[in-house]
C-alpha cells in the first residue's frame, strides 16, 4: 500500500509531467525551462520515498520519455533554424559560384550596418 506522501508526491509529479509537455508541445522553452528545478526536487523526494507499486512509476517514465522526445525535437529545431540563419548569414558575406571553366570564384558581399529607428 502507498503512503499518502509518495501519492501526493506521485501526483504531483504527473501534474507537472503534464505541464512540461504542454509547454513543449506549444514551444514555450522558457516554461519548461522553468520547470526543471522543481522536477529535480521531486525525483529526488521520489527516489527517497518508500515506493511499492512500480505501475505509477512505469506510467512516469512513459510521460518523462514523451516528453524528452518533445525536448528533442525542439532542440533539434532550433539547431535546424540556427544553420539556416549561419548559411544567409554566410551568402551575405560572400558568395561562391562556379565560372564556366568549373573553378569556384567568391564574391565578397558588403555589409551593411546600419540601425532603424521606429517610433
Amino acid at each position: 500500500m502507498k503512503s499518502e506522501t509518495s501519492e501526493s508526491l506521485i501526483d504531483e509529479m504527473d501534474d507537472l509531467l503534464d505541464t512540461e509537455r504542454n509547454a513543449l508541445a506549444r514551444g514555450d522553452l522558457a516554461r519548461a525551462t522553468a520547470l526543471v528545478e522543481h522536477k529535480e526536487k521531486l525525483v529526488e523526494q521520489l527516489g527517497h520515498s518508500k515506493l511499492r507499486d512500480s505501475g505509477d512509476l512505469l506510467r512516469l517514465h512513459e510521460k518523462i520519455t514523451k516528453n524528452q522526445s518533445l525536448l528533442n525535437a525542439a532542440l533539434q529545431g532550433i539547431r535546424h533554424v540556427s544553420a539556416r540563419l549561419e548559411a544567409l548569414s554566410k551568402v551575405q558575406r560572400k558568395l561562391e559560384t562556379y565560372g564556366e571553366d568549373g573553378r569556384r570564384h567568391t564574391i565578397e558581399g558588403q555589409v551593411v550596418r546600419k540601425v532603424e529607428k521606429r517610433a
